[in-house]
């Protein structure tokens, strides 16, 4: 698949948040902020994300006098622009003229003006003034040269539970089940008495009331995620019934959890999100760039693999977490090139110049409070723009990844939600990322996949914990195994269908056949409980979760548990079906374990990194275009090391030939490319 470079423009892009209505009583700083960008190498940003107030400081009255004078000035200077909709925070005056559009919480409390996003998406009187500000702006700087796209409102997330988001929610049910009868059967709600009898009687969850029916959990949390798209969809038309090929993106958040981002990002015309990883926290040093590459590789696949956008990051700090810790030299650079070589054509942070006053005052910046450039972390953002712009190639280039791990938003809502066998800490995200911690080890692209997506293009699929199965994807699975596709599925996969009904004739359910085995029942462990597993001659820890399974037909065990009452029991199996194989892991096995199985799964399959092994918190990435291949290297690590190329490659900003054994310093990153 090839893809244009976003927005047409053969460069990566550079730049920040710029919030210059927090500074029009200084016009010496606004003319100062212009010249900083220049020398920054910035040439993009985003505006407007938070000036309802200052654009309609008054119902019906507009001023867009500043807009306009800030727009002219940075197309003056070649710096392009993200239009923002503001309605992510909206002004005072709405607030108490019209209460409806606050949100009310699942308590039945009805949300007091202020912080951001607590509005009501049901609410017409607030959809009507999102879309006359809105329409507004498309009117006036939809055809601004500096405008290349719009920043649709910003990091949306939660629920409300008024009244008219119940209608709704009702309205949304029958749409879905028709009928009463189907709605009960499907919420299996004859248990506890809590059959329905009438629609008015559903009410969304609540702590205060019904949030023990799984299949409405599910439901409700299905229909924030249409509702919140709809309410962005109506911001979308609005903008584009003015002009209809600009793009459009909203910014999403690391493993976001209130909405299906699969769904979500089918109404956008690109992905942006907004990363702040735990620099520098974690003794272990693979910890954060893992869990930041699996949140790059998620973003990419949301949209087939396109192109995203990095819209925040922080050059320097966050300030709203427990403990809040610089980045180091070097590790800004290193971070933003991460993003580039997950997919990212953007590079982009939160802000440009830090707030004097509020909750994000110490929040990082590229301008300081010191107000110039000349600090540490001033000159290594002057000094990544400059790099950026020697990389205008690498834009619109793709990620071929013959690996996809399946991450389902909604699959991770009914482990949660599942009562038993272990109700803390259900540890979704984490056991996903024992096995993409396996492929980043030793560089292999990696696609991060729902249960929606196709499966044809990869060679080999790995699917943890995959408790609910939804739509035909049980089918798809089977056909992709019979094709001579490999998979990989583990305990706890195969329990539920889309409305968290167990399936009945023995569990994984639909998968019973392509792996090869029977679930019988799962032992939970204690946090620090642990069973051995024998592979072989060796043993290995395993943790949390243990499935008691037997196999069936021809399926081959290559692991067994080893001690306590399910001794001897396969906790590995493999089944030949079709042309493929099908792998079922029956326990969280240590790392050691998944490294040496995965890596033999990955030779069978043909699967390897452009460099021989990879040392600790080293790792590798490529992206491709019609005839080259671009390598890029990282080393997350304090120390340096030495990494072995396989082929001869060109480094792209000194255009030295490299072959052999490289060093690479801490924090340190390396552009390689050669001809296909």
């Amino acid at each position: 698949m090839k893809f244009d470079p976003l927005f047409k423009q053969h460069k990566i892009f550079h730049g920040c948040d710029y919030n210059p209505e927090q500074w029009l009583d200084s016009p010496d700083i606004l003319e100062k902020d212009i010249e900083m960008m220049k020398q920054a190498h910035c040439n993009i940003v985003s505006i407007g994300i938070f000036s309802w107030s200052m654009l309609e400081p008054e119902e019906g009255h507009y001023n867009f006098s500043w807009l306009d004078k800030i727009l002219d000035k940075l197309n003056e200077n070649g710096i392009k622009v993200f239009l923002a909709t503001p309605s992510g925070a909206r002004p005072a005056w709405m607030s108490k003229k019209y209460p409806e559009v606050l949100r009310v919480w699942e308590n039945r409390v009805r949300a007091l003006h202020g912080g951001r996003h607590n509005h009501c998406s049901s609410s017409p009187v607030y959809r009507q003034k999102v879309h006359d500000i809105d329409l507004k702006l498309a009117q006036r700087y939809a055809k601004h040269p500096a405008v290349i796209g719009w920043h649709i409102s910003n990091e949306y997330s939660g629920s409300c539970h008024c009244d008219l988001c119940q209608k709704n929610f009702r309205e949304w049910l029958k749409n879905k089940y028709q009928t009463l009868y189907n709605l009960n059967k499907a919420y299996w709600s004859v248990f506890w008495s809590h059959v329905y009898t009438d629609w008015n009687e559903i009410e969304s969850p609540s702590s205060i009331g019904e949030n023990a029916v799984h299949a409405l959990n599910l439901d409700w949390s299905r229909f924030n995620t249409e509702l919140c798209m709809d309410f962005c969809k109506h911001e979308i038309d609005t903008v584009k019934s003015v002009r209809a090929d600009l793009p459009v993106t909203t910014n999403f958040m690391e493993y976001f959890y209130d909405y299906d981002y699969f769904e979500f990002a089918k109404i956008l015309d690109f992905v942006s999100w907004d990363s702040y990883p735990q620099w520098h926290v974690f003794k272990d040093q693979e910890k954060t760039p893992l869990y930041t590459a699996m949140n790059h590789d998620l973003m990419r696949s949301l949209k087939g693999g396109q192109p995203f956008v990095l819209m925040e990051s922080t050059p320097s700090l966050t300030n709203w977490r427990d403990t809040s810790k610089l980045k180091k030299p070097g590790m800004h650079k290193l971070s933003s090139l991460q993003a580039l070589a997950h997919g990212a054509d953007n590079i982009q942070y939160f802000q440009w110049r830090k707030s004097r006053g509020s909750s994000e005052k110490f929040h990082g910046a590229v301008i300081d409070h010191v107000g110039h450039l000349n600090t540490r972390v001033g000159k290594e953002v002057c000094e990544l723009g400059s790099i950026l712009e020697k990389l205008g190639e690498i834009a619109g280039s793709r990620v071929d990844a013959k690996v996809a791990v399946v991450f389902d938003t909604q699959n991770w809502w009914a482990i949660d939600d599942a009562m038993g066998p272990r109700n803390i800490d259900k540890k979704y995200l984490d056991v996903v990322q024992d096995y993409y911690k396996v492929l980043w080890k030793h560089g292999i692209n990696v696609d991060v996949i729902d249960e929606t997506c196709p499966l044809d293009n990869y060679k080999l699929v790995i699917a943890p914990m995959t408790y609910m199965i939804r739509g035909d994807y049980a089918k798809r699975v089977t056909e992709f195994v019979r094709n001579g596709g490999t998979y990989v599925s583990t305990f706890w996969s195969g329990i539920t269908d889309e409305n968290d009904l167990t399936f009945l004739g023995g569990f994984p359910g639909p998968l019973k056949e392509v792996l090869g085995i029977w679930d019988e029942e799962i032992e939970c462990l204690e946090d620090e409980e642990t069973v051995k597993v024998k592979a072989g001659t060796e043993e290995f820890d395993a943790t949390h979760l243990c499935a008691l399974i037997h196999p069936q037909g021809n399926t081959k065990v290559l692991a067994t548990f080893n001690s306590d009452f399910f001794k001897d029991y396969a906790a590995v199996t493999v089944n030949t079906f079709g042309n493929g194989n099908a792998y079922y892991v029956a326990s969280r096995i240590e790392y050691s374990y998944l490294d040496k199985l995965l890596s033999r799964i990955l030779g069978d399959c043909g699967i390897d990194s452009p460099i021989e092994k990879l040392p600790y918190a080293v790792t590798c990435h490529t992206r491709y275009n019609a005839d080259t291949e671009y390598l890029f290297i990282g080393n997350y690590s304090d120390k340096s090391a030495d990494v072995t190329l396989k082929e001869t490659y060109v480094d792209v900003l000194s255009e030295h030939k490299l072959s052999g054994m490289i060093t690479m310093n801490s924090y340190d990153f390396r552009i390689l490319k050669k001809q296909k």
